[in-house]
């Protein structure tokens, strides 16, 4: 069957020790670590080595030796799904709901980045920015794909739903909620954003060593273990974005073939890739507030005009009755979906497989995240990302997912045919074919696709260059850098057919293991920074003096009250004084 593997606070103080940093970005000023060897260089040439050379070294055994290499990593993804696979699964779980208690506890008016940092872009900048970033070119083609393929062949969990149902359709929906819902969303922008942004207010750089900054501290910036951390992450955000833009460029081959008869072979999927590189490649150069802002808005918009086509032209009410009653079967199964162990095959097809490929992107996601949420409450950016954007995604899943239900159920084998046949880029043009106006659709579809793809590829060529730059804005030459070799790798790989886009995507479960407990320590440290904040911004009462007695010999235990009892007292005494003046004030 077809499985998803076959296929800075601007004007903000900068922290003792630092200098603001900008590499041509207007309103672009982040405070970053100068390192205190007095080393100017802002790029780490180990860890951009290292990191370009595995991904070329796996290129290399692909294109040499694809099926040993398919073999090899098919192997490792099995044990890792495997073994690994139920503590992600609570892990993500746990992340929801420690992002949740946060939001919406007092911690949840805690400003990231300080009590006078402001955000740097409006609600809709920064949230479109957040939704094109992870949602990508999957969300067009899984969001058809995956309900109809739940939908003819019922998920384990739901074993005995009818299939050819409402009820069957409801169960196809839930499932595909449990996978792009608000677990995925959670583990990319909450807690990990939260240690990001309260390192970077004390000086550590936006790079994925730094979510072990709270308990390892400022031996982290430089050890042997915060490049071995920073370059792993970097290998699975890799690996997982040259799958998209690979399978990119096979799905618009496919494409322009069954619309417009256009034969699809390898100069069109690599003119396709070459196209999108270059594209991403300025974006990237631009900047955040200019290329990446501008295409994250673009999508939405396209998006929201493709869900009223779709909506139109399909079948309104089918599509609002599944989405109701999917979300109220998926919020019913909620927990027991999320840590559901019935089919171990299974869910390393589907469920592992997706909760590995989101953990593996949750460092350099944060990063991102953080990089445009400062001066945000945790609120805002819990409820930003772990609340809208999974509702949002839903809603998308229902339109494009219960539309191709709708027309399968209408005339039987026509989704779900060439779905079993080619695979999940098949499913959306088909559906689209369908509809009056199939070609405008299809292309529509298309484009919204390459510009999604764009997006995750300039941000993640952001964070991937960030992750490797010691202080500051990571360079123009390095953040096109990235893009271009994702784009190459990505180039190179389709010679072999999908296999060896396939076995680089799956490789983001395998690295999904370290990076797992590189994100574990978050679910306790987020708290604590974020305590630490709410006390340093006044929204939490500070303790009685004697609860944080200050090194002796420092500055601060020089200028402490020599009695801090004997003071609280005379407090007190003052108070009490106070008031019985305004008493008798009264009285009078």
């Amino acid at each position: 069957m077809p499985t998803p593997n076959a296929r800075s606070a601007t004007g903000a103080a900068a922290p003792a020790g630092t200098e603001p940093t900008t590499d041509g970005e207007e309103g672009c000023h982040t405070a970053a670590a100068t390192p205190p060897s007095g080393d100017r260089s802002r790029t780490d040439v180990p860890v951009l080595a290292i990191s370009g050379g595995l991904l070329l070294a796996f290129v290399l055994a692909a294109l040499l030796a694809p099926t040993a290499t398919g073999d090899v990593v098919d192997t490792v993804f099995t044990f890792a799904a495997r073994w690994f696979g139920p503590l992600w699964q609570v892990f993500l779980l746990a992340t929801f709901g420690v992002a949740l208690w946060l939001g919406f506890s007092r911690f949840g008016k805690v400003r990231l980045g300080g009590s006078g940092a402001r955000p740097e872009y409006g609600r809709f900048q920064w949230v479109a920015m957040i939704m094109s970033t992870l949602l990508a070119g999957g969300g067009v083609f899984f969001a058809a794909g995956e309900p109809v393929q739940h939908y003819i062949e019922t998920p384990p969990f739901y074993e005995g739903v009818k299939s050819g149902t409402q009820q069957a359709a409801n169960a196809a929906l839930s499932q595909s909620f449990a996978h792009w819902g608000f677990l995925a969303w959670a583990v990319l922008g909450t807690l990990a954003s939260i240690v990001m942004i309260r390192g970077q207010e004390r000086g550590m750089p936006l790079r994925p060593r730094t979510l072990l900054y709270p308990f390892l501290g400022e031996r982290i910036r430089h050890s042997k273990l915060g490049a071995a951390v920073d370059i792993v992450c970097v290998i699975a955000v890799v690996a997982g974005t040259v799958g998209p833009i690979g399978f990119l460029g096979l799905q618009v081959s496919y494409g322009l073939s069954q619309v417009f008869g256009i034969s699809g072979g390898y100069p069109v999927q690599l003119g396709v890739i070459v196209l999108l590189t270059v594209v991403a490649v300025l974006s990237v150069a631009s900047g955040v507030s200019r290329g990446i802002q501008f295409f994250s808005k673009a999508n939405v918009w396209l998006a929201v005009a493709l869900m009223a086509v779709f909506l139109v032209l399909g079948s309104l009410g089918f599509v609002l009755d599944s989405f109701l009653g999917g979300l109220g079967q998926y919020a019913r199964d909620f927990v027991p979906l999320a840590l559901n162990r019935g089919d171990h095959a299974w869910l390393g097809s589907w469920t592992v497989f997706f909760f590995g490929w989101f953990l593996g992107y949750g460092p350099l996601m944060s990063i991102f995240v953080a990089r445009i949420s400062r001066g945000r409450t945790v609120r805002d950016l819990v409820v930003s990302t772990a609340i809208i954007p999974p509702l949002a995604t839903m809603f998308w899943f229902t339109v494009f997912g219960g539309t191709g239900i709708f027309l399968e159920q209408r005339s039987p084998g026509t989704i779900s045919g060439p779905l079993k046949a080619v695979g999940m880029d098949a499913a959306v043009i088909s559906m689209a074919e369908q509809l009056p106006m199939g070609a405008v659709v299809a292309v529509a579809l298309l484009l919204l696709t390459i510009t999604f793809v764009v997006t995750t590829t300039d941000s993640m060529s952001y964070s991937i260059a960030a992750a490797g730059t010691k202080f500051g804005e990571p360079t123009r030459a390095v953040r096109a850098f990235w893009a271009l070799l994702m784009g190459a790798a990505a180039a190179v790989l389709i010679l072999v057919g999908d296999g060896g886009i396939t076995a680089l995507q799956s490789f983001i479960v395998v690295t999904a293991v370290p990076v797992g407990f590189i994100m574990l320590p978050t679910l306790w440290t987020a708290p604590r920074v974020a305590k630490e904040m709410a006390l340093e911004q006044g929204i939490l009462a500070a303790g009685p003096p004697t609860a944080a007695v200050p090194p002796p010999g420092s500055r601060a235990a020089e200028d402490a009250p020599a009695d801090p009892e004997a003071e609280a007292s005379e407090a007190s005494e003052a108070s009490e004084a106070s008031t019985d003046a305004l008493v008798t004030s009264d009285h009078e």
